[in-house]
């Protein structure tokens, strides 16, 4: 990463809120068009994962495109013997940022469909099924971002990482939040994508009790790690590293 920890920051401040504000405006819009849950749900899902694609591709290469706080501190820990992750440094910039811009998010896509700019969000969530969902969601993310990394394959991370969310909106029964800054965001808004305040503090920690697990997959079943820019868990921004890995 060549580019200053501010702007670094400012992008996953800048990546966080609009992904959140997809992730909300797309969810009233669809409850605006349909009464059908189901119908809701494919159009939250699938805007998500046409947004999702889009920011990893074009924020990646300056800030590595976390936009997770779990993503940001599995890529300090894989990287923190070798030197070639975040530092602690980075880690509190980037957590503090991407939590800040999925509030404003948040706030956002209230705003944008004349919504109060803030309410706490009445959906309650908590169930054991539901943290289960999480644990799964977010292993699976981490196996599948740390994965690719080690197999020298990151450079598949905008459609591999939005096809996963997609996925796992409908095969957990979390609808696959997998991510604390974006948990915290949606509990900022009443309307379909939300979360009441009360359901965030276990999602949360089964996210990280998902990304040990999901950790613990990727030192199992890949024997080495590829080898890799200063941040694991980020895209390349040379046009050469882009190329296809051999098999």
């Amino acid at each position: 990463m060549s580019a200053s920890l501010a702007r670094r920051a400012l992008a996953e401040a800048v990546g966080t809120a609009l992904l959140v504000a997809v992730v909300v405006g797309s969810g009233i819009q669809a409850t605006d068009l349909s009464p059908d849950v189901g119908v809701q749900l494919l159009a939250n899902s699938l805007a998500t994962v046409f947004g999702l694609g889009v920011l990893i591709l074009l924020l990646g290469p300056v800030s590595g495109a976390h936009f997770n706080p779990v993503v940001t501190l599995a890529a300090w820990f894989t990287g923190r013997r070798t030197g070639d992750g975040p530092s602690g440094r980075d880690v509190v910039a980037y957590i503090s940022a991407q939590t800040v811009g999925a509030i404003a998010g948040a706030v956002l896509a209230d705003a944008m469909f004349g919504k109060p700019l803030v309410r706490w969000s009445s959906h309650d969530r908590s169930a054991g099924h539901l943290w289960l969902g999480e644990i799964v969601a977010t292993a699976g993310l981490v196996l599948l971002i740390f994965g690719l990394s080690r197999v020298g394959r990151a450079h598949l991370a905008p459609a591999a990482v939005a096809s996963y969310i997609g996925a796992a909106y409908w095969f957990t029964s979390s609808t696959s939040f997998a991510n604390p800054a974006v948990t915290v965001g949606r509990a900022f808004t009443d309307t379909f994508a939300g979360i009441a305040p009360g359901s965030v503090a276990p999602f949360v920690v089964a996210q990280a009790i998902g990304a040990a697990l999901g950790l613990a997959l990727v030192a199992a079943v890949f024997e080495r790690p590829a080898p890799t820019r200063a941040d694991p868990a980020a895209l390349p921004a040379e046009p050469e590293l882009a190329a296809p890995a051999n098999p």
